[in-house]
């Protein structure tokens, strides 16, 4: 395989493993600010994910029960999101970042007093870690110049959470343009006084996105913790949740903008990890801590105004307070 080739299809096959944390969380924020209720929340969620997804798979073996223990504590997460925004017409940044910062202290600690292995859990085994698919034709491909490379590096043996999120992917997009539950959502996020005048429920309506926020969080954090890694660690999530958050402003609040800024910050993830401790022309080796800066430094010049104006549904962050 040429040298070339090589590299350009381990940047993308990086690229895509990076950016499935970052896809999931983002159009769980989408589910949710659709709807009009802003999640700042969704580390702590995710991080929450992360760290029940390993614990119940280290303890009983089974990766789908700690997906499932992972969706179940992030939904937990998102309906006291909701009944704090929702039903008590709360602050949603407030109960967002609340969340983020009793996650960031009670996942370790859980784990410090069920594993003692200072906050992290144990390194998981390969079958409790969520499996890879196998495709057929890697061996009848691989004479094919550019296809055959592309196809056993990119396609075979993705993770079963990777395939999850390219049929995320275009089921929201569906969703969002076709289906009933889709502009009812956009709708109530628009203009939820309409939406109760036409008879139907905006507290139901936005329990229900963020029962879906919750769900997409959780998967999200397993595949941090049993597939993409090994195990839960200290703040594994490493700010993915805000940079999520900032992909879908970037994206406009819409499906493949959004997907696309997701793939834009996983390449420079992995790119500054390709370059850390590589000498550069001029310049030499790079200190790490500013090749580490590349995905934030590359979200703060996005959002400062080189994507133009970005315009959030109307009654996102907006309580509804019906009239009498």
């Amino acid at each position: 395989m040429d040298d070339a080739l090589l590299v350009v299809l381990l940047l993308a096959d990086a690229t895509i493993r990076v950016a499935t944390p970052l896809v999931l969380a983002a159009f769980a924020a989408l589910y949710s600010e659709r709807a009009g209720v802003v999640d700042i929340g969704l580390e702590g969620k995710m991080l929450a994910g992360a760290f029940f997804a390993a614990a119940v798979a280290s303890s009983t073996g089974s990766p789908w029960l700690g997906l499932g223990a992972a969706v179940a504590a992030s939904v937990a997460l998102a309906l006291v999101h909701g009944f704090a925004c929702i039903t008590h017409k709360g602050n949603q940044v407030v109960s967002g970042m609340a969340i983020n910062i009793l996650v960031a202290g009670l996942a370790p600690t859980l784990a410090y007093a069920w594993f003692r292995q200072g906050g992290q859990t144990p390194l998981l085994p390969g079958e409790a870690r969520l499996p890879q698919i196998h495709l057929p034709g890697v061996e009848a491909l691989s004479g094919i110049p550019v296809l055959g490379p592309v196809y056993r590096e990119l396609i075979d043996d993705a993770n079963v959470l990777i395939w999850l999120t390219v049929l995320l992917v275009v089921a929201t997009h569906w969703l969002f343009t076709r289906s009933r539950f889709g502009l009812r959502l956009r709708a109530v996020g628009e203009n939820p006084a309409a939406v109760d005048t036409a008879g139907l429920s905006v507290t139901r309506l936005r329990y229900q996105a963020v029962i879906v926020t919750g769900v997409l969080t959780g998967v999200a954090g397993a595949y941090l913790s049993t597939a993409h890694g090994a195990g839960f660690v200290r703040d594994m999530t490493a700010g993915k949740g805000y940079l999520a958050l900032a992909a879908l402003i970037f994206g406009k609040w819409r499906p493949w903008p959004t997907l696309f800024a997701c793939l834009l910050f996983a390449f420079t993830d992995a790119v500054q990890v390709r370059l850390q401790g590589v000498p550069l022309p001029v310049v030499g080796v790079i200190p790490v801590q500013f090749i580490q800066m590349l995905p934030y430094v590359l979200t703060v010049l996005l959002l400062a105004g080189f994507v133009g104006r970005a315009v959030a549904p109307r009654a996102s962050g907006v309580p509804y307070v019906k009239e009498r």
